[in-house]
């Protein structure tokens, strides 16, 4: 079983990390969203301090997300807001494929927007429900089909040093079908690193129904519950991430389970039976790996959050 967390500012001091070891983590994950390799050389140095061997980048890939906020927005419900050229900065193609009428999910779903008027490079959106977005955060658009590379210029120069920097897998986001991961395997021989793992992120219904044809080709599948959960009525996330489960069990593909396992630890030092349960539950589906997320790079409890996840998933059979 492995155990893997996310580097973040509440877990990048060396003697933390060296705590979440201690505590069962076998790796760790890198979001790329928020910086280059190049640019967490620091974190990277310390990843190494701490004996960890086994670092997973996340590139961005066909992800939606909004960019850089020179400081946090609080977006209040009822409320105006614009999207694109003047005002919060998102990428085009979202742009000129919404519609009025159109939702927008931000940030894993906390946040949700209306689109109320379009123009050629911004969207009028009214605020249905409100929150602080932060940088970088994920948007969704559910029913609308959005045209985005596979991989980002910045994700193909992460590949290139990626072998240099001690990676060991590579998370693709949004896998859209078979192509989408073949375009990634010739990226990583390109760049010298062909034996670099490749871990295919279902968050989307695109990559539900194209899964029989692109497993035979992926290291390992990650079952990515918060996008995927934008996708769908959330009523309907458990039955889907049974069956994706069963999909690789039948496959012998291993596959991973992560998003909110123990989010409320993010603020609380003890999680919720539910949460528990869920960990319990994965493993019992046959899960190979689980992985916190904002439990680790954003939360105040990063090696409870560890420890109760490991020891956890230690007591199923």
């Amino acid at each position: 079983m492995h155990f893997y967390g996310t580097i973040g500012p509440a877990c990048a001091e060396a003697g933390t990390l060296q705590s979440m070891v201690h505590a069962g983590m076998t790796g760790i994950r890198m979001n790329l969203s928020h910086g280059t390799l190049c640019e967490h050389a620091d974190w990277l140095a310390r990843i190494r301090a701490a004996g960890i061997r086994d670092l997973l980048i996340d590139l961005q890939g066909p992800e939606l997300r909004i960019g850089r906020l020179p400081q946090p927005v609080t977006l209040t419900e009822g409320s105006t807001v614009c999207l694109g050229a003047g005002g919060i900065p998102c990428p085009l193609p979202l742009v000129t494929a919404a519609r009025p009428g159109q939702q927008l999910l931000l940030d894993d779903g906390k946040l949700l927007l209306q689109v109320t008027d379009t123009t050629p490079d911004a969207l009028r959106c009214i605020v249905l429900r409100g929150g602080v977005l932060q940088s970088r955060k994920s948007a969704a658009a559910p029913g609308l089909t959005v045209e985005m590379p596979t991989l980002t210029e910045e994700d193909l120069q992460n590949l290139r040093i990626a072998a240099d920097c001690g990676v060991t897998g590579v998370m693709l986001p949004f896998v859209r079908g078979k192509q989408d991961i073949l375009t990634l395997r010739q990226a990583l021989e390109d760049a010298g690193a062909a034996h670099i793992r490749i871990f295919a992120k279902i968050e989307n219904l695109a990559g539900v129904q194209a899964l029989p044809e692109f497993l035979p080709l992926v290291d390992e599948v990650v079952i990515a519950r918060g996008d995927l959960g934008n996708a769908m009525p959330l009523w309907e996330l458990p039955r889907c991430q049974k069956q994706l489960s069963a999909a690789c069990r039948a496959a012998g593909v291993p596959f991973m389970v992560v998003t909110q396992m123990l989010d409320s630890m993010c603020t609380r030092a003890v999680p919720t039976r539910a949460e528990v349960s869920d960990i319990y539950n994965a493993v019992l589906d046959g899960a190979s790996s689980l992985m916190l997320t904002g439990e680790t790079a954003a939360g105040q409890y990063p090696v409870q959050a560890m420890d109760y996840l490991v020891r956890t998933a230690n007591t199923a059979p």
